[in-house]
């Protein structure tokens, strides 16, 4: 498949999405997610672009660029690199982590940088993940309501500047809009994981890992429970029910379960 020019952005700020090669998880737990907010922080450090806007998902990331020092394609290269490499000692694992290829689109002015934030910010609740985008731990939403507090990570100030000088104001403007109820037919669109036409990876991962990855999602489909409710179940009873019948039939060991379904390996063991 050919591979298209990227369109330069004018502004210089663009909207990232990074996914997971083959489409796989590229975090297991909140380990994963805190390692690659202090990646991404360390890398804007050292290169000197900025960052708008983020969103952790499973298998893919958001992001509201501005290049600095470093063009896009460096600043997430030294990102994707740093942390791949942690990633993969963590879960004794080799080969890539992110799809080779990132995807961009080019922001060039202020509504559409608005737009691309509420954008964002609302994935996990596209998702329905969560009802809010408060609520949502691993995205940028809450420095931007964090007010009067600088944020070392996010340059809060140039979109809430676009709502109003007065920062309570700002603040309280940026929520009403990013609550707002987006009409699907609108021409309002962005980079999303499932509107993609390039050509999946080949898989790293063997045929009765994709095997077991089914059972599981079959057994979970059955119990009526998703991947992000097993993780937090208080019902010990059931979730060791479920767990043992995922052991029992699919073939993965429990490093595998582990990192799959994000809970530690003790209690998969003892379920």
């Amino acid at each position: 498949m050919p591979r298209y020019a990227r369109r330069k952005s004018s502004s210089k700020v663009y909207h990232v999405m990074l996914r997971g090669i083959n489409r796989m998880s590229i975090f297991y737990d909140d380990d994963d997610r805190t390692k690659f907010l202090e990646t991404m922080g360390r890398m804007k450090k050292e290169g000197e672009f900025e960052i708008y806007a983020y969103c952790l998902m499973d298998n893919h990331i958001h992001l509201l660029i501005k290049e600095g020092e470093d063009t896009i394609q460096r600043a997430l290269k030294r990102i994707g690199v740093s942390y791949a490499y942690c990633f993969n000692k963590k879960y004794t694992r080799v080969g890539h982590v992110f799809q080779d290829r990132f995807r961009s689109e080019a922001i060039e002015d202020e509504s559409y940088l608005m737009a691309a934030a509420r954008y964002i910010h609302n994935n996990p609740v596209k998702a329905g993940i969560v009802e809010r985008a408060r609520d949502y731990r691993w995205s940028s939403y809450r420095e931007y309501i964090k007010s009067g507090q600088n944020s070392r990570m996010i340059n809060t100030k140039v979109i809430l500047g676009m709502f109003s000088h007065n920062e309570p104001e700002a603040v309280r403007r940026f929520v009403e809009f990013t609550n707002e109820t987006i009409n699907e037919s609108t021409t309002e669109k962005f980079l999303d994981i499932d509107n993609t036409a390039e050509r999946p990876e080949m898989p790293v991962i063997s045929a009765a890992s994709v095997l077991s990855t089914n059972v599981l999602e079959e057994v979970l489909k059955s119990r009526g429970y998703s991947l992000n409710e097993i993780r937090s179940l208080k019902d010990k009873i059931k979730r060791d029910e479920i767990l043992r019948e995922i052991k029992e039939k699919s073939s993965m060991s429990v490093r595998e379960l582990a990192r799959i379904l994000g809970i530690s390996k003790d209690i998969i063991f003892r379920a």
